[in-house]
């Protein structure tokens, strides 16, 4: 039998919380949350829903592939 090759499926986030608003950006918790609720006021979300890394890099202006990398 030959070898069996098994891929290997890297998990990727793709939602973001203030805690991540803060390590990345260095404001306060208070600031942080204050953006994420400003997302989902712009995003039309209601309060149970998430904010995505790609909806923050948009506003924020950064790049969704240096954000993911500093998520991990």
């Amino acid at each position: 039998m030959g070898e069996e090759k098994t891929m290997k499926i890297e998990a990727k986030r793709i939602c973001i919380y203030p805690k991540d608003v803060q390590v990345l950006t260095g404001k306060s918790e208070r600031s942080a949350r204050k953006i994420i609720a400003k997302l989902r006021l712009i995003h039309s979300k209601d309060k149970h829903q998430f904010v995505s890394v790609k909806e923050f890099c948009d506003y924020a202006g950064l790049e969704e592939m240096e954000v993911t990398k500093r998520l991990k």
